[in-house]
């Protein structure tokens, strides 16, 4: 069995996922994600999805980017 990086668990099922040169062993989604998926520059929040970026700093959502300052970037929802 294999321990999770992030929670300590000692599971028989436990995956490993990498990320460039970063990898790390977990036993759930959950933990892998709060490990290894980017925060948001302006809420916090773990980018589970694509995300956007600008300037090499990325966001959840068009509307954090704008409000941290980058008003050129737009997401599906801002269409009218």
């Amino acid at each position: 069995m294999a321990t999770c990086d992030t929670c300590g668990n000692d599971y028989d099922k436990t995956f490993t996922v990498t990320r460039g040169d970063v990898s790390g062993t977990f036993d759930s989604f959950e933990c892998a994600a709060q490990a290894m998926a980017p925060q948001c520059a302006h809420c916090g929040c773990r980018i589970l999805g694509h995300g956007v970026e600008a300037d090499g700093t990325m966001y959840c959502c068009a509307h954090c980017a704008r409000q941290s300052g980058q008003a050129a970037l737009t997401d599906r929802a801002d269409r009218t």
